[in-house]
């Protein structure tokens, strides 16, 4: 966050982001807190504090990585985490907008469906969704947002995913990241939401979420207006690669 730009007065928007040391590496493939910076910078996006959350670990343990545990689970633990033990830390020192309408979260794999179920079990906190590459497939019992997404009254909630046409198993009857990912996606479509679908030719892979990134933000953080669906031609304002379906507020 520039400190120049931040003003306590005011508060900041919030974007917690899951897997935090892909998003901080400055020489990977997503490089959020530079995107953050300089999207602050220029006045793209509002003041905007990132919190960037590495899974648990375990030291001593068979099993070491908790991050399956703490993702793909469909609870509030997760969401009760980071409201009682991460962001009180961060509210310590700086001042944080309390509208939800500008807190944000995002993730990628588990990391995806993890940012999804927090916004979806608390949308009085969090109502901006980054989600790339959600690994649905991986929650204990199944993917219940299709169903839950057709029958829930609508949620206040914004919407940025990302698919890949090779993402896992994307060929298979079983395991299909990419068919769930699209499973959501006419979900949300059909319930009204609004949100944005953007897919890509690649594989399991940050490389075209981190290209997407700044433009992510732009659409997440932009002004509500009246609400109106349109469909862009492919690759319109998400570069080359992209074909987006956008549904815009």
């Amino acid at each position: 966050m520039p400190a120049q730009q931040y003003d306590p007065a005011e508060g900041a928007s919030l974007m917690v982001a899951q897997d935090g040391w892909w998003y901080l590496d400055p020489g990977g493939e997503v490089r959020g807190a530079t995107a953050l910076d300089n999207l602050v910078h220029r006045g793209d996006i509002p003041v905007t504090i990132g919190v960037f959350v590495d899974p648990g670990v375990f030291p001593d343990a068979e099993t070491r990585k908790n991050r399956n545990n703490e993702y793909d689970a469909f609870d509030d633990r997760y969401a009760t985490f980071l409201l009682t033990e991460i962001i009180p830390q961060v509210a310590e020192r700086y001042a944080i907008a309390q509208s939800p309408e500008q807190w944000g979260i995002c993730g990628g794999s588990s990391g995806g469906n993890c940012a999804f179920t927090a916004a979806w079990l608390r949308p009085d906190k969090f109502r901006r969704v980054i989600g790339y590459l959600a690994g649905f497939v991986q929650m204990p019992d199944g993917n219940p947002y299709p169903d839950l997404i057709s029958r829930v009254p609508r949620k206040p909630l914004r919407i940025f995913m990302q698919g890949g046409h090779r993402d896992l198993h994307w060929n298979e009857p079983q395991r299909n990241w990419l068919a769930e990912n699209l499973r959501v996606a006419a979900a949300l479509a059909e319930a009204g939401y609004d949100f944005r679908l953007v897919l890509g030719d690649g594989g399991h892979s940050p490389n075209h979420g981190g290209v997407l990134l700044p433009d992510a933000l732009r659409w997440l953080w932009r002004p509500n207006e009246d609400r109106k669906m349109r469909l862009t031609q492919p690759g319109a304002d998400c570069g080359e690669e992209a074909a987006a379906c956008h549904m815009k507020e």
